[in-house]
């Protein structure tokens, strides 16, 4: 597909006794620094073990949180590496005291067959946010291969990311994760098989503008849950009691509805509610067609679920991204849930775009039953805008 034009995969390249740097997105969630999902370190391994097992010595890099542009004992990698060494219990994970500098260097350069380097945490310079040139140049003296296959940061112009590649020449490519990222986003974007729906959820309509109207132009059919399903029934004129509106989005919103009604595509919203007067586990809460008084409406009720459960399950692609209701809550999960059974038991391609609905994915135990489930929020709404995504540019080769 087009999207792929002029990227190579990591397996078109010269491997062989090459320090290989290996952008990778290892920025996992910690609770007092212990891993609560390794998902993401799950995804990179296909590519770490291909380069060692042709002749490769991994430099591998990421970012771990937010560190204030220091080193800050919290957000070391050593948890990282400490999971790493679990998954791969053949192979010697090493881990860096640093990221830059000339000791690493060496370091990098008394690798052997077998031994992963984990650098320590990228974030800890602010030249890796700023795209620093000469940070970029000290990263670059680490390896001799650049593989990019961090695609839940390929939306970020950081010098890991897109400043160091270019002192690689042609000895850049994508690894597993990345390609298959870009071969099914791109896929639902540029090429979906028809009916091709859209489910979108999450809290603002003022973060999904850009994905909204760029689906609108694509799509067959959009359902939209959530809190942003609020704000578009305020710009309709519908009753919504207290539900969370986004007041100064109104005018977008109407934009947006507009924009649809003069489409092909049909934009769905919540014909029911599961409402109640508090987000909390005690509060009565109650199915409703119409949202009134101190009420807030917190998930699609069961007559929106098995609408838009028909309509994904009929579809030939889905991309579905953002909760339908405050999964969180179990009182306030089952549309979610039920999204997700429809996700499975469609027969089209199924695609979840990374943050909040990857996670729930996972949580219900469903994500092996689709086609794919993006690691990258950000960066899989940037793609599916139409955006160029800087860490995949840069691997291009003219």
């Amino acid at each position: 597909m087009a999207y792929l034009d002029g990227i190579k995969s990591v397996e078109a390249l010269d491997l062989d006794g090459k320090r290989v740097f290996v952008r990778v997105d290892f920025n996992v969630p910690l609770d007092n620094g212990v891993i609560t999902d390794d998902f993401r370190i799950k995804q990179a391994l296909p590519t770490i073990q291909y380069i060692i097992r042709n002749g490769g010595l991994p430099v591998v890099a990421s970012h771990l949180g937010r560190p204030k542009d220091k080193p800050t004992p919290e957000f070391s990698m050593k948890p990282v590496a400490e999971r790493l060494s679990e998954l791969l219990p053949e192979r010697e994970i090493v881990l860096a005291d640093d990221c830059i500098g000339e000791g690493i260097v060496a370091q990098t350069k008394r690798l052997q067959p077998g031994q992963i380097l984990l650098l320590e945490n990228l974030r800890f310079y602010a030249g890796e946010k700023k795209g620093d040139e000469s940070f970029a140049k000290a990263l670059a003296e680490l390896a001799d291969v650049y593989v990019n296959d961090a695609f839940g940061t390929s939306h970020r112009a950081h010098a890991s990311m897109a400043t160091m590649v270019s002192h690689f020449g042609e000895n850049k490519g994508a690894g597993y994760l990345l390609m298959k990222e870009i071969e099914f986003l791109g896929g639902v974007v540029y090429n979906p098989a028809k009916p091709f729906v859209a489910v979108l959820g999450g809290a603002k309509v003022s973060d999904k503008i850009a994905v909204i109207e760029s689906l609108i132009e694509k799509c067959d059919q959009i359902c939209i849950g959530g809190a942003m399903a609020y704000t578009l029934m305020a710009a309709k004129g519908d009753s919504v009691g207290k539900s969370r509106v986004e007041g100064d989005a109104i005018d977008v919103a109407k934009t947006i509805l507009a924009k649809a009604a003069n489409s092909k595509c049909e934009l769905l919203l919540p014909v029911d509610h599961v409402v109640s007067t508090a987000l909390d586990t005690t509060s009565p809460c109650k199915s409703v067609d119409t949202i009134t008084g101190d009420d807030m409406g917190l998930d699609i009720g069961e007559k929106t679920s098995k609408l838009y459960g028909d309509i994904v399950r009929k579809a030939k692609s889905v991309f579905w991204n953002g909760p339908m209701g405050v999964f969180e809550n179990e009182r306030y999960a089952q549309g979610t849930k039920d999204v997700a059974k429809a996700m499975t038991e469609s027969k089209g391609t199924t695609v979840v775009g990374g943050g909040d609905s990857a996670a729930a994915i996972r949580e219900f135990g469903l994500d092996d039953k689709v086609t794919h489930v993006s690691t990258g929020g950000g960066a899989s709404l940037e793609l599916v805008e139409g955006k160029k995504l800087p860490g995949i540019e840069i691997l291009r080769i003219a």
